[in-house]
């Protein structure tokens, strides 16, 4: 039987240290058709030596893009729209993660039963510097994957993520505005749970290398958690960041949503003034977050007309 091809997607910035390690993990994937298309987003390290290296000898698999330092939410999207139209899938990829060796098989027999814009993610297995294993993270969905969650949480970790071709085209549909975006991950997310299916695997597939400021941390108090929860919270529902992003989502694609999807998103956009409209807003919103900490922190925020 012959095996559907899939791209692997990889940005890379100053992975010097890394970003070899990963791609051997690629090369020793179990599934075997497999292509890679890396981008380097204006490394000033020795990266893009070490890409160019690597492609001399396999330059049948790998595919280089060399470009200007852009950020990584338009580096993913760039390698998305440069993708080969003819993969069945399209795997993102971090630079300094370990791929498990049945990765991408798991996913791809995953999505193969789709036949809708499909998206796959697992949890990890996180990491230290040198790869110790620390715990399994993040802790897995209370709820189903929805988009009544993808409105307001992301819960999906964009290096394990994998989507089918449909889930491709949909996200290249639209000319989208990166500055209103949280993340390439979280913005598949939302578009993918709202027109398709999107499928957690509880088993992890890569090793989440925690180095540097990229660290999520270790055993936590019931105060830290609370805190660092509120922290988190705040720092992407600042400047109204999830509206600006549900808004964008608005533009382009409300007009394709079923009636109770585009109800609840242009519920969630419009402005709140009083007390008492975000209150009656509370009381007709279907979203959620995963824990009932965060739907509490989320209605809190709601209150205060932070969001």
């Amino acid at each position: 039987m012959v095996k559907e091809n899939v791209q692997v997607l990889l940005s890379t910035y100053n992975g010097e240290a890394y970003v070899q390690e990963q791609i051997m993990s690629i090369r020793n994937q179990t599934y075997s058709s497999i292509h890679l298309m890396a981008r380097d987003d204006g490394s000033t390290d020795s990266t893009v030596d070490i890409l160019e290296q690597i492609l001399s000898h396999e330059s049948h698999r790998i595919a280089l893009l060399k470009g200007e330092n852009v950020g990584v939410i338009q580096s993913f999207f760039e390698l998305l729209q440069y993708s080969d139209d003819q993969a069945a899938y399209y795997c993102f990829c971090d630079q300094d993660d370990v791929w498990l060796p049945d990765k991408v098989d798991r996913a791809v027999r995953k999505l193969s039963q789709i036949n809708k814009p499909a998206m796959y993610f697992s949890s990890t297995t996180l990491a230290d510097e040198v790869l110790n294993p620390i715990k399994i993270w993040p802790s897995p969905p209370v709820r189903q994957p929805s988009f009544y969650n993808a409105l307001i949480q992301n819960i999906a970790v964009g290096a394990t993520m994998v989507i089918n071709k449909e889930a491709r085209d949909l996200l290249l549909s639209k000319s989208i505005d990166y500055r209103n975006l949280q993340m390439h991950d979280w913005w598949a997310y939302v578009c993918i749970s709202a027109f398709g299916e999107v499928v957690y695997d509880p088993e992890p597939t890569i090793l989440y290398r925690q180095h540097g400021s990229n660290v999520v941390g270790g055993d936590q108090t019931l105060i830290q958690k609370w805190k660092n929860k509120w922290k988190s919270f705040r720092k992407h529902s600042g400047h109204r960041l999830l509206r600006k992003q549900a808004i964008e989502f608005h533009t382009h694609y409300a007009e394709m949503l079923s009636v109770e999807y585009r109800e609840q998103l242009e519920w969630f956009i419009t402005s709140r003034g009083t007390l008492k409209e975000r209150v009656r807003y509370l009381k007709k919103s279907k979203l959620f977050r995963q824990s009932w900490t965060e739907n509490q922190l989320f209605k809190v925020l709601i209150l205060i007309d932070y969001i």
